[in-house]
């Protein structure tokens, strides 16, 4: 394995505070990768920190809106002289509860945080990578397009999927790949910002064990990866040894396809 695949290469990670988008960010670092790890929470500048002896930077951002999203690539642009590599990394469903359970706000909210953050960093690094000549977009999906408990949160990252699959085609000619990564249940350290801030109660604790049930039990080894187990596939996919994989959705999900 080249231990330095990504030296020379500008990579922005998205979601970089914490989770999955945390542990990638810090390891392509260490594989030579320049990183911009952007996140709307103010400790991303410690984690960025983290990777000693990297070239690293911190970018605060909302990517719930498209301002947010097309500021943080502009600073990466200007702060490392392009951008070579786009992981979106943002997402993560908010709510467990069955689909006539959720109001409508609910709703929105789950698609603004699982869909929008992708849709728009799409968009917004296109400029910067077609001035490059050419790059990566990896987003992070989820097997979750099957699933309980999580309808809007799975109709998002179908979203996602359909994006990857689109823009890769119209992107090719112009030598940018777009692939995705459908993640199954990841073991994670606890979060810092909880994925509710208003907090579960008891009825939704119960319709989180649920889903938890069917994701465990819907793979081949019945039980949830680990975040070493995600990072991997990512960076594969982000680097020149996927050259040409592009439009692919590759699921990482103990055999759980979705």
């Amino acid at each position: 394995m080249n231990t330095q695949r990504f030296a020379g290469k500008v990579m922005v990670v998205t979601g970089a505070a914490q989770g999955i988008g945390r542990a990638v960010a810090l390891r392509a670092a260490a594989e030579g990768a320049k990183v911009v790890f952007v996140d709307r929470a103010d400790f991303v500048h410690e984690v960025a920190a983290e990777a000693e002896g990297a070239d690293t930077a911190a970018f605060m951002a909302d990517l719930e809106t498209y301002e947010g999203a097309a500021s943080a690539l502009a600073f990466a642009a200007q702060r490392f002289g392009g951008i070579d590599i786009l992981i979106n990394g943002v997402g993560g469903a908010i709510r467990m509860r069955p689909y006539a359970e959720f109001e409508p706000a609910q709703i929105d909210a789950e698609v603004r945080r699982s869909l929008m953050p992708t849709l728009y960093g799409c968009h917004a690094v296109l400029p910067h990578l077609l001035e490059r000549g050419g790059g990566t977009i990896v987003n992070i999906s989820s097997n979750a397009t099957r699933g309980i408990r999580r309808v809007p949160y799975s109709a998002a990252k179908g979203g996602i999927n359909a994006l990857t699959q689109s823009l890769a085609m119209e992107y090719a000619e112009q030598h940018i790949r777009v692939v995705a990564i459908a993640t199954g249940g990841t073991e994670a350290p606890a979060r810092r910002i909880p994925r509710n801030a208003a907090g579960d109660t008891e009825q939704e604790k119960q319709w989180m064990s649920e889903a938890v049930e069917q994701v465990t039990q819907s793979t081949f080894f019945k039980r949830y990866g680990n975040i070493d187990e995600q990072v991997g596939p990512i960076l594969f996919l982000a680097s020149d040894e996927a050259s040409y994989i592009t439009g692919s959705v590759l699921p990482v999900a103990g055999g759980d396809t979705g």
